[in-house]
């Protein structure tokens, strides 16, 4: 069953169902049918019984009276009547017949048990009647009216199955409309299966709703979301894998260079250190710039973060201690600006120390020798301000774009650093702002 359509299942089921239903509902009417005739032919029973008990008593004292068989009074009369329809038959008290309907009233069976209904038989005559006697107010005659049970149990099945009759008619009727309402239904289901088997593997398109039942539109609605996810992701590969490519290949053909010149150098110490020491930096460079990459390429992929509280006042003094060596070696003097009570913010911590660590490490690495960098906390922003020279307004617009970096720049890199911030601010709901003072340096202004 497991492996057969939605659709035969959903035939089986209704058909079984439509049966149990239809058998149940005939037993029951079969049931309350004979039990409502049984109600109303031992009613009728008592009240023919009651009406004989009011007959003169001295035209039962007469020789036994048979009265003319129902055929005979019928028959210059339209109509019919069953022999076994009911029977009546009148008894002294000590057991003699003394009238009777001419029909099967003659074979009753005298009973004395005494005033009420039992089931009995004819004589000469194996099938059960139903009986009901009864005596006069004298004692004197005993007055019994009875009916064949086969009587009542034939009309009981007579009304039920003119009752079911235009059910039976009507049941095929209705599994045939049940079949076709299922398939028209299921068709939504086969479009969006034709769909799926005609997409290509890089097709992120979404599926067409159209005519959907309610019941499967979160379904369609699912899976379109997971083509636009994985369509992000396919992008983002491509993204990643365009970038990548473009950007490594410079610090790669500047190894390779570097290799040649320490293969060609010889006997020239010199020569061959220079191009070990230019081949070590270009590894640092590479390095880093793969680093950024794959960090910017994780960050692509973030939709929602963990977040917990955070302390920025020591996210920036913990910063600051990290790049202290690095700024005294450049010549470049760093400080912290910041107030005493805790500056807590929602988010997560490895990423907002990713985000200062590479802010401050760009403020240090653009800044001139004897310049400084200050970090300055306030409600709600921070500020990462270095003593660089002024950049131009066309170049400010495009600060924080991947790979670029602005016109006449010594200083190596590959772009990334404050794209990386940009993201990390995103995620965290942040705004970054860059700004170049009349003054001359650089700011750059994380608020939220």
């Amino acid at each position: 069953m497991n492996h057969q359509s939605l659709r035969l299942r959903l035939m089986l089921g209704f058909l079984l169902l439509t049966l149990i239903g239809w058998g149940t509902a005939s037993v029951s009417s079969w049931w309350q049918t004979k039990h409502k005739i049984n109600e109303l032919f031992d009613t009728q029973q008592m009240l023919f019984a009651k009406r004989l008990v009011t007959m003169n008593p001295e035209q039962l004292s007469r020789d036994p009276l048979t009265l003319p068989k129902t055929k005979q009074l019928l028959r210059h009369h339209r109509g019919e009547q069953e022999d076994d329809a009911l029977a009546f038959a009148v008894f002294t008290h000590d057991g003699k017949m003394v009238m009777n309907d001419g029909d099967n009233g003659k074979d009753f069976i005298f009973d004395s048990t005494g005033n009420g209904f039992t089931d009995g038989m004819l004589r000469g005559d194996d099938d059960l009647w139903r009986m009901v006697w009864l005596s006069t107010p004298d004692k004197r005659f005993v007055i019994v009216v009875g009916q064949e049970w086969e009587y009542r149990d034939d009309m009981t099945r007579d009304i039920v199955q003119t009752s079911q009759f235009p059910w039976l008619i009507a049941l095929p009727l209705m599994l045939l409309l049940l079949l076709w309402l299922v398939t028209h239904e299921l068709a939504p289901l086969k479009r969006i299966a034709h769909q799926l088997r005609a997409r290509s593997p890089e097709d992120g398109t979404p599926l067409t709703t159209r005519r959907l039942p309610q019941e499967v539109r979160p379904l369609v609605d699912e899976l379109n979301a997971l083509f636009a996810r994985i369509g992000e992701m396919l992008s983002r590969e491509r993204r990643f894998t365009s970038d990548a490519a473009h950007e490594l290949r410079s610090p790669l053909a500047a190894l390779k260079v570097q290799t040649e010149v320490a293969q060609l150098a010889h006997d020239d110490e010199a020569m061959r250190s220079h191009a070990l020491s230019n081949l070590d930096t270009g590894i640092d460079r590479a390095t880093r710039l793969v680093d950024q990459l794959l960090t910017l390429s994780r960050l692509d992929a973030e939709k929602s973060l963990e977040m917990q509280p955070v302390d920025v006042q020591q996210l920036l003094q913990q910063s600051v201690v990290d790049h202290y060596g690095k700024a005294q070696a450049d010549g470049v003097n760093i400080t912290l600006d910041a107030p005493d009570k805790p500056v807590i913010r929602q988010g997560q911590p490895t990423l907002l120390a990713l985000m200062v660590r590479n802010l401050v490490d760009n403020a240090i690495r653009y800044s001139p020798p004897g310049g400084e960098v200050q970090l300055t906390l306030g409600p709600g922003q921070f500020q990462v301000i270095n003593s660089c020279d002024g950049l131009r307004r066309e170049a400010l617009e495009r600060i924080g774009e991947r790979f670029y970096r602005p016109p006449g720049q010594e200083k190596s890199g590959s772009g990334l650093g404050l794209s990386i911030v940009s993201q990390i601010a995103r995620l965290h709901a942040m705004e970054v702002s860059f700004e170049a003072p009349a003054q001359g340096g650089f700011v750059v202004r994380v608020s939220w």
